[in-house]
């Protein structure tokens, strides 16, 4: 079982952990207008899968907002933010601060992303919520880049992994 951090202690994460050279799994997640959207699998464009725990804490919104930015910036590439946030509130989130360049989706219905990616917090304060991680998807489906960020309180490698779909 992979582990993290929050605060300093020690977190178990539960699922099935994917790492570099695995195929991406090809999960539904729900978007905010309740339709469906899928990530991972083959696409045919490369897909960067920002997993957080929740759009509503400082460094979440932070994270969310750089990756809104750069994906202006990003040729033939999707970025997708998965949290188990409720659709509802993802689409005022993206509403009130103005986030239009990346998809947001909820694992809020059966857990099946963070299980397929070994993302799920297992015990502690945030036990049943999505870990930090970034995922990095080839046009073929295949993982290029994984970061599960060490502490859940710190933002991400960004250049790295924008660095990784270029």
């Amino acid at each position: 079982m992979s582990q993290t951090h929050l605060k300093g202690n020690p977190v178990s994460l539960g699922g099935n952990a994917v790492n570099v050279g695995d195929k991406a799994p090809e999960v539904v997640v729900v978007a905010q207008d309740l339709s469906e959207i899928k990530v991972g699998g083959a696409t045919g464009k490369k897909q960067i899968i920002v997993v957080v725990p929740s759009l509503d804490t400082p460094v979440c919104a932070a994270e969310t907002r750089k990756f809104n930015e750069e994906a202006a910036k990003v040729q033939n590439a999707s970025i997708t933010v998965v949290s188990m946030d409720l659709p509802f509130a993802m689409g005022r989130f993206c509403t009130t601060e103005g986030i239009e360049n990346l998809s947001v989706g909820s694992d809020f219905r059966n857990k099946d992303f963070a299980n397929s990616y070994g993302v799920l917090v297992a015990d502690g304060p945030l036990a049943g919520v999505t870990c930090r991680a970034i995922f990095v998807a080839n046009e073929d489906g295949v993982v290029t880049y994984k970061e599960i960020v060490p502490e859940i309180t710190a933002e991400p490698d960004y250049e790295s992994a924008l660095n990784a779909i270029k």
